[in-house]
């Protein structure tokens, strides 16, 4: 974005609301977003305080599955779950919802999103369903969020997507075909093959890496990026379950992505599926998480091993704090994570949902 717009989109932000513009700070800066259901069954999205304290929460339609948050507004956009069509924009700080997203008829979105650097567009992953193919959304923070084009993911069925350094992103596109006449079944697997793509925030493509054929069935679904801007990447088996293959790997551009921990056993208690997957604030160490296994593995990205296993009920949020990780749980904990320890940091009645996001 050129300099005069953004300087314009500014302008406007100041003009629609109070001086100064509020931010995150105005609501006790939050450190966590997280979905969830509340023991009434009501679903909803909560801001937690490192302590496991919610600042605030609010009602959602139906389950959500990620968060994404404004780098400077206290607005958050709260994703259904796949194959959900609903997306929320609320105002944190005085409870508003701003707008409600919905895609265009024959999409639907696919659960996360990101905002472009300068805060002015959120971009969404979505599924084009009757034509098989990934899309990214883009809507304009400063037009109430109206949905101003769409580019493509680069390949099948994207998921996650981020913001790397320097202003691009990289999307999880899972490779998987699904339609919503055949709920969440897998119509490819026979072809599917999922990838990395690089995009500029044009739609530009500017890298893509895919997974050997001995991985062909990995569905790359979850990411995070360190200091450095490596990509860390959470992997979901298609084939069948009981193997030792790797569910987590690295990529930095112009470099081959490595997959950790290569045969290591402790895989197999995974049960295939990697829920998410956060760096520690070094870019040091990784956790990633497995809500089917009950597990929770650190790796260090150095000798790319694993360095300790947390067995932990319905695991699945994790989001770096300043000394390891917080991560939470279907059952309702919200855990401290070190290298050598999990420890209870809040007993709620919330069945958390799939991810933590860090503020």
């Amino acid at each position: 974005m050129a300099r005069s717009s953004r300087r314009s989109f500014l302008a406007g932000l100041v003009a629609a609301s109070a001086w100064p513009l509020p931010t995150w700070a105005d609501l006790g800066s939050p450190a966590f977003l997280s979905a969830g259901r509340a023991p009434s069954g009501q679903d909803m999205v909560a801001g937690l305080d490192l302590q496991g304290n919610a600042l605030f929460q609010q009602v959602l339609p139906g389950r959500g599955h990620a968060v994404c948050a404004h780098p400077r507004l206290p607005h958050i956009i709260a994703f259904a779950r796949r194959p959900g069509r609903f997306a929320h924009v609320l105002d944190c700080r005085t409870g508003k919802t701003l707008a409600h997203l919905q895609p265009p008829d024959g999409y639907h979105f696919y659960g996360h999103g990101c905002f472009s650097t300068d805060g002015t567009r959120l971009f969404t992953t979505e599924n084009d369903y009757e034509n098989a193919r990934g899309v990214i959304g883009v809507w304009s923070v400063q037009d109430s969020y109206q949905r101003i084009g769409s580019f493509s993911s680069g390949g099948i069925g994207p998921h996650d997507m981020a913001g790397l350094p320097g202003g691009s992103f990289v999307v999880a596109n899972g490779g998987i075909e699904t339609h919503p006449d055949t709920g969440r079944s897998k119509l490819n697997l026979a072809t599917m093959q999922s990838n990395l793509s690089y995009l500029s925030e044009e739609g530009v493509l500017q890298d893509q890496i895919t997974l050997s054929s001995d991985f062909r069935l990995n569905s790359i679904r979850h990411l995070d990026i360190a200091p450095d801007g490596t990509v860390a990447f959470a992997m979901q088996w298609q084939g069948d379950i009981g193997s030792d293959l790797p569910l987590a790997g690295l990529h930095k551009a112009g470099t081959p992505a490595r997959l950790l921990a290569e045969d290591d056993v402790r895989w197999r208690e995974m049960k295939g599926y990697g829920g998410s997957i956060a760096f520690d604030h070094g870019g040091t160490h990784l956790a990633i998480t497995s809500p089917r296994g009950n597990r929770l593995l650190i790796l260090d990205t150095a000798s790319d091993s694993i360095q300790v296993e947390h067995l932990l009920p319905d695991v699945c949020g994790i989001a770096p704090q300043a000394q390891g990780w917080c991560a939470t749980s279907g059952t309702g904990q919200i855990l401290t994570i070190e290298a050598a320890q999990a420890t209870l940091l809040k007993q709620t009645q919330f069945q958390w949902d799939n991810h933590l996001v860090a503020l």
